[in-house]
């Protein structure tokens, strides 16, 4: 049975190698993410795309802090650059293995705002290290240029931090409705979205921020009424007691089992925890709904009950 997917695309699809950050590097890695994507276009579900952008906004985010001569550009800004980047890679490679496998359907990346709350508790301590590494004295001097928080990060030296609030709204939303309705691939809140504040006046401020692209892919699943979210990373399956002697890889959980396990710090903050969290929110979110963590080779079989952790409240 054809479904509507939402899937979100973790770093390791974009980036294989992190010590090559080359464009010709991601567009490489691009073309086997597409592969993925379209085994499951030529199924016949539809598909929605969201991904990371972690390595690519770090990127361009220190070109800017090394360029000395040109004015610093707002966070904001560099997330979209991102959005695009990535959208340009995503749109290339999988509409060209589309064409190999004779499916001619519309592609589009959409550049997306997401709407965050000014009063979300993360805006009062900024977390995610975004950008490159300085001195203790380099930091201190861009604090008082730019107002920036910076954090030592494990001996390694300083860097910018920034909130990483949840995500409320799509701003788009309506435009991404229409798209997904009229059987396109879509690509959107990319890297989570383009973290916007709503004024008194009811205009959009961009924010400093970096917005989860699994809570950001969840909610994109919740406005287009997704069936089904598959988070696809770099395990196979979700584990408990990870990297322990009692280690034990989850093939099918409910929503109590994996609530239990968060309350017992199963899963990483940084890594593991936001992927349950956002496949927990979904499958509550309405009567019926799936979500798979699995890796990104096997989206295909995890449709099929092959392979993944598979989050369900209807077994």
């Amino acid at each position: 049975m054809a479904n509507r997917i939402v899937v979100a695309l973790g770093g390791n699809a974009l980036q294989e190698n992190p010590k090559d950050i080359s464009a010709k590097a991601q567009l490489k890695t691009a073309k086997k993410t597409a592969r993925s994507i379209v085994d499951l276009i030529e199924e016949g579900h539809e598909v929605v795309i969201v991904h990371g952008n972690g390595p690519q906004v770090g990127q361009i985010v220190s070109v800017y802090e090394k360029a000395l001569d040109i004015p610093n550009m707002p966070f904001p800004e560099c997330g979209a650059m991102s959005q695009g980047y990535i959208g340009y890679h995503l749109q290339q490679t999988i509409r060209e293995e589309m064409i190999k496998r004779g499916i001619y359907k519309e592609i589009t990346a959409m550049i997306t705002q997401v709407v965050v709350s000014n009063n979300d508790s993360a805006f009062t301590k900024p977390s995610k290290p975004v950008g490159s590494f300085f001195t203790e004295e380099e930091a201190i001097k861009l604090e008082k240029l730019y107002g920036y928080t910076m954090k030592e990060d494990a001996g390694r030296g300083w860097r910018r931090v920034v909130p990483s609030p949840e995500p409320i709204d799509i701003v788009e939303s309506q435009t991404l409705k229409v798209l997904v309705d009229s059987n396109f691939v879509v690509i959107t809140a990319g890297g989570g979205g383009i973290p916007v504040v709503k004024r008194n006046d009811g205009n959009l401020e961009g924010v400093s921020a970096v917005i989860d692209k699994d809570f950001a892919a969840e909610l994109v699943g919740e406005i287009i009424d997704a069936d089904m979210l598959i988070i696809l990373t770099a395990v196979e399956k979700v584990c408990i007691d990870f990297n322990k002697s009692t280690e034990k890889g989850l093939d099918m959980i409910t929503i109590e089992e994996a609530e239990r396990y968060i309350e017992e710090g199963q899963f990483a903050p940084g890594s593991m925890l936001p992927k349950v969290k956002a496949a927990v929110k979904f499958v509550k979110s309405k009567k019926g709904r799936k979500a798979i963590i699995t890796s990104l080779d096997k989206a295909k079989e995890c449709i099929i009950g092959e392979i993944g952790t598979k989050i369900q409240n209807d077994f």
